[in-house]
């Protein structure tokens, strides 16, 4: 919150000690930091906060300058139709106003990663849509409703959401019966990733974007990444959180207000059929070779006439 008052110095002094008076008398150490748009103003900034510093010092004898770490910050901004005077500014939201980046598909599990990672993608200035794959009955109702209360946390700060829920159970069956089990959660992320591309092209997305960390489980190498990008054909995947640690995302996810929602105990279908001993650097040609035994179109296409559609709005 600031003053505004004349362009004046001695206006601006005045102004601090009116709407500043108790901080100024509270404090021990201060300094004043201006900043003078309006280059037509006579004195520098540096004269502006050392005539204004000056005044202050004299006026309260509790006070000492100390320009590295002062308890106290008296900030004077000269602009073009006044000046303005305000000391502990608070952080703005940042980012960029969402939809001017374009749009992405955002792949939103029930964990703690994925919320994080739309969120910070939105911060871009970029307009989400949300896919979740559904492995009922091996995953609960009450799984699906944790992903979609995910999505309306996220409503406030992204806007509207539209979450494409696909049933994913015939797809992790037939990997299943199908295919070697070191190789189940690279196959499944691969189906995954066409879907997004699919679900992208269909809403005018540009992009997809996961919520990987780079060596945060046995799928999240540069080999397993590399495996599952190698079917977007079209669109680039982006993954904000990939240098980001586990205690950072958590972090990140309380702030946001997803965490303790995350953390609710309800089935992912990520964790279904887990093999006991996965690919951590599953090569490409092996993958693709045996993903050739399974009849993908058929299994997409059946996948994706079955999903359901939310629309969801910031309350």
């Amino acid at each position: 919150r600031a003053r505004a008052c004349e362009k004046d110095a001695d206006a601006m002094l005045n102004t601090a000690i009116e709407s500043l008076g108790d901080k100024l008398a509270a404090a021990r150490t201060f300094k004043v930091e201006s900043k003078r748009a309006d280059k037509t103003f006579p004195m520098t900034s540096i004269q502006l906060s050392q005539y204004v510093g000056g005044e202050l010092d004299d006026k309260y004898p509790n006070l000492q300058v100390d320009v590295h770490h002062p308890e106290l910050t008296i900030h004077l901004e000269v602009r073009d139709y006044a000046a303005f005077v305000h000391a502990d500014p608070e952080p703005g939201a940042g980012g960029l106003p969402v939809g001017i980046n374009g749009r992405a598909v955002c792949l939103l599990s029930g964990g703690i990663d994925s919320p994080v990672a739309s969120w910070m993608i939105a911060r871009r200035g970029v307009a989400l849509g949300m896919g979740h794959f559904f492995s009922y009955p091996y995953t609960s109702p009450e799984a699906k409703e944790k992903v979609l209360e995910l999505a309306r946390l996220l409503t406030p700060w992204c806007g509207r959401l539209t979450v494409h829920v696909v049933p994913f159970t015939a797809i992790q069956e037939e990997l299943r019966r199908s295919c070697p089990p070191e190789l189940f959660t690279v196959l499944m992320r691969r189906f995954m990733m066409r879907i997004a591309e699919r679900q992208a092209e269909a809403c005018g997305a540009q992009c997809i974007i996961t919520g990987e960390s780079l060596g945060q489980v046995a799928s999240q190498t540069i080999e397993g990444m590399t495996s599952s990008n190698a079917v977007v054909r079209r669109m680039p995947v982006l993954r904000p959180l990939v240098g980001f640690d586990k205690t950072e995302i958590v972090a990140r996810a309380r702030e946001i207000g997803t965490f303790e929602t995350s953390i609710l105990p309800y089935e992912d279908c990520c964790t279904v059929f887990l093999p006991e001993f996965p690919a951590i650097k599953p090569k490409l040609s092996f993958v693709e070779e045996e993903e050739a035994k399974l009849d993908v179109a058929r299994l997409m296409e059946e996948a994706m006439a079955s999903k359901e559609v939310f629309d969801l709005t910031a309350e």
